[in-house]
C-alpha cells in the first residue's frame, strides 16, 4: 500500500497487492480496485460492496433490539428509558419508550462485533469484489488503531464498528424525536408508522460519521458514492424487511 501521511510516503503491502491510499482528510486513488465503473452489472455489484461493509452499522438496530427487549425478556434485566418518560414541551414524550440506553449501548457494541466478524472473515481482501475487507487500508497509524499485537486489527474493527452503530442509534434517535414533535408515537401497545422517519436519518448518520472520522478508509472509497446514495434510497425497503424479521422471531412488538 502507498500511503500519503502528514505529507510523508510511507511504502506498504496488503495480499501482494499495492494499494493508494491517502491519509485522513485525503482522497483514494479512485483508479484502484476493487471497485470499478463500468457498467450495470459493476454498480450491482458496488452496491452490494457497500452493502456487505455498512450492515454490520445498518444491523446496529437489530442489536438495539436484543439488548433493549430480548435480552431484558430473558433475563429480567432492567431497561432504561432514555427519556425517563418526561414530556418535551409541546406534551408529547421527548423519545417515547422505545429508545433505551440498553439499545443505544448494545447496538453500537452488537456492530462492533460484526466488524471484528466481517474483518477476520475477508482480512486481507481488497480487491475481490462484493467481499471487502473494511479494514483493508487501516494500518496501526491510524487514530482508532489503539492497541498493539496479535489482536490489535480486531480492536480497530470493533471500534470502527461501534462507533458506526452507535451514530446509527443517535440517528434514530434524531428521527424518533421528530416523529414525537409531528404527534407521532410509541407508547405501550401504540406504535406509530413512519416509513421515511424510521430509516432515513439513521442511514444519514452512518454514512455522514464514516465520511467525517474514516475518510481514506476504503468504506469512503469515491468510486462508492453513486452507490451509498443508491443504498440511501432503498434503505426504507431494507429496513422494514429485517424489522418484519424481527416481528416474526418476537424481538419487535411491531413489523416496523
Amino acid at each position: 500500500m502507498l500511503r500519503i501521511t502528514n505529507r510523508k510516503l510511507i511504502l506498504g503491502r496488503h495480499g501482494g497487492m499495492f494499494h493508494v491510499r491517502k491519509s485522513f482528510r485525503r482522497v483514494v486513488d479512485v483508479s484502484s480496485p476493487p471497485f470499478q465503473s463500468n457498467g450495470l452489472e459493476s454498480f450491482f455489484v458496488n452496491v452490494l460492496c457497500v452493502l456487505l461493509m455498512y450492515g454490520s452499522a445498518y444491523l446496529a438496530n437489530t442489536g438495539a433490539m436484543l439488548f433493549g427487549k430480548w435480552i431484558p425478556d430473558k433475563t429480567g434485566m432492567s431497561v432504561i428509558i432514555i427519556d425517563r418518560g418526561r414530556n418535551y414541551s409541546d406534551g408529547h414524550r421527548i423519545l417515547g419508550d422505545g429508545k433505551s440506553w440498553n439499545g443505544l449501548i448494545g447496538g453500537g457494541i452488537f456492530s462492533g462485533i460484526l466488524f471484528i466478524v466481517a474483518h477476520n472473515i475477508w482480512n486481507g481482501n481488497g480487491t475481490n469484489a462484493p467481499f471487502i475487507d473494511p479494514l483493508i487500508y487501516a494500518d496501526p497509524g491510524d487514530w482508532f488503531w489503539f492497541f498493539e499485537g496479535e489482536l490489535s486489527s480486531s480492536f480497530a474493527a470493533f471500534t470502527m464498528g461501534f462507533i458506526l452503530g452507535f451514530s446509527c442509534m443517535i440517528g434514530d434517535m434524531c428521527g424518533s424525536f421528530v416523529k414525537r414533535r409531528r404527534g407521532l408515537k410509541r407508547e405501550g401497545d401504540e406504535s406509530s408508522e413512519a416509513p421515511l422517519l424510521d430509516t432515513i436519518p439513521f442511514a444519514i448518520a452512518i454514512f455522514a460519521t464514516a465520511f467525517l472520522l474514516f475518510d481514506g478508509q476504503i468504506i469512503t472509497h469515491p468510486n462508492l458514492v453513486e452507490e451509498i446514495i443508491f443504498l440511501l434510497i432503498i434503505t426504507p425497503v431494507i429496513h422494514r424487511s429485517f424489522n418484519i424479521l424481527g416481528y416474526k422471531f418476537g424481538l419487535k412488538e411491531v413489523p416496523y
